[in-house]
């Protein structure tokens, strides 16, 4: 995830349509949907409608897709007329699910084309397609449609299924390079659904599947930790299920299952220092810095809340503003406002 200064970077150079940017990051832009080159000549938007992204498949994944003015995924070498045909078809549209028979009936050896997408893209053309199609479901969730609304424009006629094509745009099949691979598991709450990531010992992830930035997140996580992540059950999963129920009836205060959590000396430090914060209590972000001998980092604590990969069990949504207003929470603030609201007593339906 980019840091504020490699965002204000990235708009400097996309304002200046710096061609030395190129290949470098892709910008998108959420007034409009699309994302684009550095150098797109198109009207510069503002910089609070931009989100930059390092890969064309992490744009696609964010629920945009390409310009049709400057063509992100045709530079910097023109591609081949295949290339060109398979894009234009896709996005005649990008909720279809493709096959190799597909791009047979175009005129295509399918091959090739998976070849020189690889090639051009770093992935094929059916994940290209793929990336597509569930960006555009991801999209339907975080616009607050229902999940099955979202499983259905994205042509899956299961769950289970369209919860599997999730996981495993993630990741592939475990091969030798590999160390470990992740279970992921999809829960229904009553906030909304979650997505959970856990190997045999331990919980890596929970978040809601809504969470702009979910699919970069987990895509880092999967780099990081060379692993694959597929649908599935481990222990821990099995664990956080109930835990979650059991919190959500109002009889679990303080969760219990494993946690491994990935970031660095500081923002483990801060993460620990959140779960110290006793159930149906808040502290500001002030206080929270003061506790952790840092009252001058309010920002960098407040970053590193914003960090946290374990939504509701590393309690982030107790931390409030010192004027006692709700800031700060990637899960959305009224998300927030219930989560206070059913630890003080108040129990809320939605």
């Amino acid at each position: 995830m980019l840091n504020k200064q490699q965002e204000r970077e990235y708009y400097r150079a996309f304002v200046e349509r710096d061609s030395r940017y190129e290949g470098v990051f892709f910008a998108g832009i959420t007034s409009t949907g699309i994302f684009c080159r550095p150098t797109c000549k198109a009207r510069t938007p503002k910089f609070e409608n931009c989100e930059f992204f390092k890969t064309a498949q992490e744009s696609l994944l964010a629920g945009f897709r390409p310009c049709k003015r400057c063509h992100p995924l045709l530079s910097p070498n023109e591609p081949s007329k295949m290339v060109k045909s398979l894009l234009e078809a896709v996005e005649q549209d990008p909720t279809k699910r493709w096959q190799d028979q597909d791009v047979r009936d175009l005129g295509f050896d399918p091959t090739t084309a998976r070849r020189q997408f690889k090639s051009r893209y770093g992935m094929t053309f059916v994940a290209y397609a793929r990336a597509r199609r569930m960006g555009v479901a991801l999209k339907t969730i975080r616009s607050g449609d229902k999940i099955i609304n979202a499983q259905l424009d994205a042509g899956y006629e299961s769950s289970s299924g369209f919860r599997d094509a999730f996981a495993n745009i993630m990741g592939t099949a475990p091969n030798k390079k590999e160390s470990q691979a992740l279970y992921a598991d999809w829960l229904e709450t009553p906030l909304g659904s979650m997505i959970a990531m856990g190997d045999e010992t331990h919980l890596y992830l929970l978040e809601f599947v809504d969470r702009r930035g979910l699919e970069r997140e987990i895509e880092k996580m999967r780099n990081r930790l060379k692993s694959s992540i597929l649908p599935g059950q481990t222990p821990p999963l099995s664990q956080l299920k109930e835990e979650l129920e059991a919190y959500f009836a109002g009889e679990l205060k303080e969760f219990s299952v494993p946690l491994k959590l990935i970031g660095s000396e500081f923002q483990n430090s801060v993460w620990q220092q959140l779960m110290t914060i006793p159930y149906g209590q808040t502290r500001s972000y002030k206080q929270q810095a003061e506790i952790l001998n840092n009252p001058k980092g309010v920002r960098a604590v407040a970053r590193a809340n914003g960090m946290n990969q374990m939504a509701i069990i590393i309690p982030c949504h107790r931390v409030i503003g010192a004027d006692g207003s709700l800031t700060g929470y990637a899960g959305r603030l009224q998300r927030k406002q219930w989560l206070l609201d059913h630890e003080a007593g108040a129990h809320p339906f939605i």
